[in-house]
C-alpha cells in the first residue's frame, strides 16, 4: 500500500473507534475505493498517560509510543496522527523519533477555534488531570489570545467520572452528565466556547451532540484534517506540513 497515513490509537479504544467511525462516515464515498488508505495501531496496553504525568515514577508511555512511531516509519506513511490528547505531552520527543510529519491535535484544534470563534473571550477547558497538568491546551489557548477557565474541583470530578467511570470502565456514554458539565462551564464560568481536551470527551460529543453549547472537539477536527490530507496525498498533491494549521 502506498500513499497512506498511520493512526496511533488505543488510548482508549472506544475513543479510537469513534475517530475511525467519523473518518469513514465523513469521507465522501460512493464505492469501496473512495475510502482512505490508512493503518490503525490500536495500542491499548500503552501505560496510563495521566498517571505518568502526575507521577513520573509510574510507567512512562513514551517508550511504547516511540516504538510505535519507529515501526510505522519503516512503512513510510505520509503522515501520522495520535488519537490521544494527553499523549501530546511528549509530542516533541515523538516527532524527533521520525521524519514523518506527526500532526499536533491540540495545536490543530486551537487553530481552528481561533478562526471559527474569533470574538470569543473566555474558553473553557475540560480534560483529564494529566492534560490539565501538562498545560498543552492551556498554553495553546493563552497563546491564541483567549482567557482560560478550568472550572472548579466539582467540574473536574464530574469530567474524570465521565471519562473513567462511564466511558473507560463501563464502556458507556452518560449524556446527562456530559451535558451538565457543558452547562456548568457555560453558565457558571461564563465560557463562550468549551474545548474537549480528551478523546473520551470527543466520544461523548459524537454520542450526545444534542446540546446548545459551542464546543471545540480536537478529535473531530483531526478527523476532518485526516480526510483533507488523505485526499490530497491520494491525488499526488505536495503538502507543506508547516502550513497545515492555518
Amino acid at each position: 500500500m502506498k500513499k497512506f497515513f498511520t493512526v496511533i490509537g488505543g488510548m482508549g479504544s472506544l475513543a479510537t473507534e469513534s475517530y475511525i467511525h467519523l473518518l469513514n462516515e465523513r469521507t465522501p464515498s460512493k464505492k469501496d475505493q473512495d475510502y482512505l488508505d490508512y493503518i490503525l495501531v490500536n495500542h491499548s496496553t500503552v501505560p496510563d498517560r495521566t498517571a505518568h504525568i502526575l507521577d513520573h515514577s509510574k510507567p512512562s508511555f513514551l517508550p511504547p509510543l516511540t516504538e510505535d512511531i519507529k515501526q510505522q516509519s519503516l512503512l513510510k506513511p505520509e503522515f501520522m496522527v495520535i488519537i490521544c490528547n494527553t499523549a501530546h505531552y511528549y509530542y516533541k520527543e515523538l516527532q524527533a523519533a521520525t521524519d514523518i510529519p506527526l500532526i499536533h491535535m491540540p495545536h490543530m484544534a486551537i487553530s481552528v477555534m481561533k478562526n471559527k470563534y474569533p470574538k470569543a473571550k473566555r474558553i473553557g477547558l475540560i480534560a483529564t488531570k494529566g492534560t490539565i497538568a501538562d498545560h498543552v491546551y492551556e498554553d495553546e489557548i493563552k497563546n491564541a489570545g483567549f482567557e482560560l477557565s478550568l472550572g472548579d474541583q466539582a467540574v473536574q470530578d464530574e469530567v474524570e467520572s465521565l471519562i473513567y467511570d462511564d466511558i473507560k470502565i463501563k464502556g458507556k456514554m452518560n449524556a446527562p452528565k456530559y451535558h451538565k458539565i457543558l452547562q456548568t462551564m457555560h453558565d457558571k464560568f461564563d465560557c463562550d466556547v468549551i474545548v474537549l481536551g480528551c478523546t473520551e470527551l470527543s466520544y461523548a460529543q459524537e454520542k450526545a451532540p444534542d446540546h446548545p453549547y459551542q464546543v471545540i472537539d480536537g478529535q473531530g477536527i483531526i478527523v476532518d484534517k485526516s480526510i483533507e490530507l488523505g485526499q490530497k496525498i491520494r491525488n499526488g498533491e505536495k503538502i507543506d506540513y508547516t502550513k497545515i494549521y492555518g
